[in-house]
């Protein structure tokens, strides 16, 4: 014993006890039956574990070095702690000094800027055009107890910024995703915060995040200005007052080959329906037309009959034929070669005619089925959401108005072909009526015959 100092045998005396207390701990955790019997146990450890330490010096010298690192770790740790205790203890009586000395007119400041800088943001988010650059915004201030001169320094700076750009329009170079979702950096037109577009393409907030993405799309309209704007050529620009509303609604606005596919299957009908009829009328009108201007020619030269005029063909008929015959029969002769001519002339006017009938009634067609359609949304879906009931509707609509498109047009072009074949018609019958005569009057001895018969 006397080999050891009273400082080593005081370091001895408290692992003991720790040894001890932890073996107290043991002895409960082991369901030991008595806690006497527990302590006497650990007395008995630790008065084992004291000799073999007083036996061992190099043990006994690890044990005093472990417990003078547990001592010195330990008092660090409470001169850290009791210097944060004081700084924040000095943190806290300067808080309340300095909200002490801004009184009610500071904190009203205070909750006035927490206010306004939360509108705001609310306000803009991240649909405005006017946040599209990092950090425009205001900060909160609704966690803020006492009013930093930064905080408000920043706040006016913010303002200010935004209030200048609702003026001015800039160029900027941003991240702007196309249709097919890919973003890469583009010149951007900012005006104010009521439009950004390129050089073609109007633009729009993207969803979740801070970048632009191109409006699925720009009215023709507003196209045409965009690009003169954009280069300078022209300071007119169309600006949507209600910031975007009337633009998407535009925007929705379907095209006419859009238009076109809503009448469906019935709708496809209908068109092709009326094209077949408008070739095969025009076709037919340029027929005529030509025809015409043959005759004219061939009324210009009766004494050069030719046979690719229907004039030229009656009239060479009636050369043919036996001048010794009576009036009546030479009359007859050349009205059936008149009539041989007539189904080349009014050929294709009953089928366009038929098409120009058939149309509307594919039209009703259309709507009888397109009202099906949407009596069967609002059977399965109820009324409650209209854009179920759309499609019905538009195909209700749609192909009544093709069936009328379709059928005005070949209407008028029967009624032009008519009109041409019955110009002709005329024509070829009243220069054969003519030739005729002038038959009749220069060999009057045709009509002596009839003329006894009739006196007698």
């Amino acid at each position: 014993m006397s080999r050891f100092s009273l400082r080593q045998l005081g370091y001895v005396c408290v692992l003991l006890g720790l040894v001890t207390v932890s073996g107290v701990s043991v002895a409960q955790t082991e369901n030991t039956t008595s806690l006497r019997e527990a302590r006497e146990a650990a007395a008995v450890r630790d008065q084992q574990r004291l000799m073999s330490f007083l036996e061992d010096q190099q043990a006994l010298e690890a044990a005093l070095e472990q417990a003078r690192s547990a001592h010195d770790s330990a008092e660090q740790q409470h001169e850290a702690l009791q210097a944060q205790r004081e700084e924040q203890t000095s943190q806290a009586s300067e808080l309340t000094e300095r909200q002490s000395e801004q009184g009610e007119a500071l904190s009203g400041l205070l909750d006035n800027l927490a206010r306004h800088s939360s509108e705001v943001r609310n306000a803009l988010g991240e649909e405005s055009f006017l946040t599209l650059e990092e950090a425009s915004l205001p900060p909160r201030l609704d966690e803020a107890e006492v009013l930093e001169r930064h905080q408000l320094e920043m706040v006016v700076d913010r303002l200010a910024a935004l209030t200048a750009r609702t003026g001015r329009a800039e160029r900027l170079t941003l991240p702007v995703a196309d249709a097919t979702g890919e973003v890469a950096s583009r010149e951007v037109v900012r005006l104010g915060d009521f439009a950004a577009f390129t050089e073609n393409e109007l633009l729009q907030r993207g969803e979740g995040d801070s970048s632009l993405a191109v409006m699925p799309r720009t009215p023709d309209d507003i196209g045409g200005l965009l690009t003169d704007y954009y280069q300078g050529e022209s300071n007119v620009f169309a600006v949507d007052p209600t910031q975007g509303s009337v633009l998407e609604a535009l925007a929705q606005q379907p095209s006419l080959w859009e238009r076109f596919q809503q009448g469906g299957y019935v709708g496809y009908v209908v068109v092709a329906l009326g094209i077949v009829g408008m070739i095969i009328g025009l076709g037919q009108y340029l027929y005529l037309m030509l025809v015409s201007l043959r005759v004219k020619r061939q009324r210009q030269s009766l004494d050069q009959l030719q046979t690719n005029n229907p004039l030229g063909r009656v009239l060479l008929r009636f050369e043919g034929m036996d001048k010794h015959q009576t009036p009546e029969a030479l009359e007859a002769r050349l009205d059936e070669a008149v009539l041989a001519e007539l189904p080349r002339l009014e050929r294709s006017q009953p089928m366009v005619k038929l098409l120009a009938a058939i149309a509307p009634l594919l039209g009703l067609l259309g709507t009888v089925t397109g009202m099906i359609v949407t009596f069967q949304a609002i059977t399965v879906f109820g009324t409650g959401d209209p854009q179920l009931m759309a499609g019905g509707i538009s195909q209700a609509l749609v192909t009544t108005v093709l069936g009328l498109i379709t059928a005005v047009p070949l209407l008028f072009v029967q009624t032009a072909l008519a009109g041409r074949s019955r110009y002709l018609t005329h024509v070829i019958e009243g220069q054969a009526s003519a030739t005729l005569a002038d038959h009749l009057e220069s060999h009057p001895s045709h009509t002596t015959p009839a003329h006894s018969a009739t006196v007698t």
